[in-house]
C-alpha cells in the first residue's frame, strides 16, 4: 500500500503531520513532509487523533471546464486556456466535517475532483519543471453555490463560503493516470460523476506551469484540477462521497446553519 500521508490534531489539541498505518495509527512528522519532515519517535493510536484536511494552503487555485463533457454539460466551449479561479484557505474542511449549506444560496452543487499538493516553490515553471513541484494528491470538493455563480457572473462569493472546500483523506505521491473518480450521493448505488483523471483537458502539469506565470505557488498550496460531467445540487443532510482510486474516498454531510 502507498503511503498515506495525514494532518492531524490529537486529544490535547496539538496538530501533527504524520505517517498512516494500516492499523490506523500514526507516525508523527517533525515537518510537514513537503518540507522534509522525518518519522519520530511518537506515535498516536487510532483512538488518540482526529483527522484533518491534509495540508493548510496558503491558497487554493481551481480550474473551470477542465473535462469537455463537463463544459458541454454547462453550456460552455472547451477553454482554449486553462480558466482559473480562487478559493479562500478559510473554505478547507477534512473529511467527515460538515458542508454549511449557505443562507443565501438556494442551489448547491457538489464537484468531485482531483487535487494535487504543491511540494516545492512555482515560479515561471515549464510543464517539465512543473511536473517536479506536485508533491502529491488528494481528493476536493469544490462545492459551488450554482445560482450565485450565475448571478453574479463572477465566482468568487459562489466557490468561497466557509466549508466550500473539503480537502482529503489525506495524500498519496503517485496516481495512475487510468485512475477513476467517482462521485456518490447518499446510498446511491450508481455514481453521479465518473471520469478517468487522464481526460482532463489541461494536465496537472500544465495546470501548475500556467499558474506559475501569473503567481509563485508555495509548498502546501493546492490546486484543483477541474470536474467532470455529472455535477448536480444537493440538500441539507445529503452525503457526498467522491472515491479516487489509489487515494481513497472524501466523504462530507450537507447541514444547515447553526441557528444563533
Amino acid at each position: 500500500m502507498a503511503y498515506r500521508y495525514v494532518r492531524v490534531v490529537d486529544v490535547q489539541g496539538q496538530i501533527y503531520y504524520g505517517l498512516l498505518n494500516p492499523d490506523r495509527t500514526i507516525q508523527v512528522l517533525d515537518a510537514p513532509p513537503w518540507l522534509t519532515g522525518q518519522v519520530t519517535d511518537l506515535h498516536l493510536g487510532a483512538e488518540d487523533y482526529t483527522l484533518l484536511a491534509p495540508c493548510a494552503p496558503s491558497k487554493i487555485l481551481a480550474v473551470g471546464r477542465n473535462y469537455a463533457a463537463h463544459a458541454a454539460e454547462m453550456g460552455s466551449d472547451v477553454p482554449v486556456e486553462p480558466l482559473l479561479f480562487m478559493k479562500p484557505p478559510t473554505t478547507v474542511i477534512a473529511t467527515q466535517q460538515p458542508i454549511i449549506y449557505p443562507p443565501p444560496s438556494e442551489r448547491v452543487d457538489y464537484e468531485g475532483e482531483l487535487a494535487v499538493v504543491i511540494g516545492d516553490r512555482a515560479h515561471q515553471c515549464t510543464p517539465e519543471q512543473a511536473a517536479s513541484k506536485i508533491w502529491g494528491y488528494t481528493i476536493a470538493n469544490d462545492v459551488t453555490a450554482r445560482d450565485l455563480q450565475r448571478r453574479d457572473n463572477q465566482w468568487t462569493r459562489a466557490k468561497g463560503f466557509n466549508t466550500f472546500c473539503p480537502l482529503g483523506p489525506w495524500i498519496v505521491r503517485e496516481l495512475n493516470t487510468e485512475a477513476k473518480l467517482q462521485t456518490f450521493v447518499n446510498d446511491e448505488p450508481e455514481p453521479r460523476q465518473q471520469a478517468i483523471v487522464d481526460q482532463m483537458i489541461f494536465s496537472p502539469a500544465q495546470l501548475v506551469a500556467y499558474i506559475s506565470q501569473i503567481m509563485t505557488l508555495l509548498p502546501g498550496d493546492v490546486v484543483l484540477t477541474g470536474t467532470p460531467e455529472g455535477v448536480g445540487p444537493v440538500v441539507v443532510g445529503d452525503r457526498i462521497r467522491i472515491e479516487i482510486e489509489g487515494i481513497g474516498n472524501l466523504e462530507n454531510q450537507v447541514m444547515a446553519p447553526l441557528t444563533k
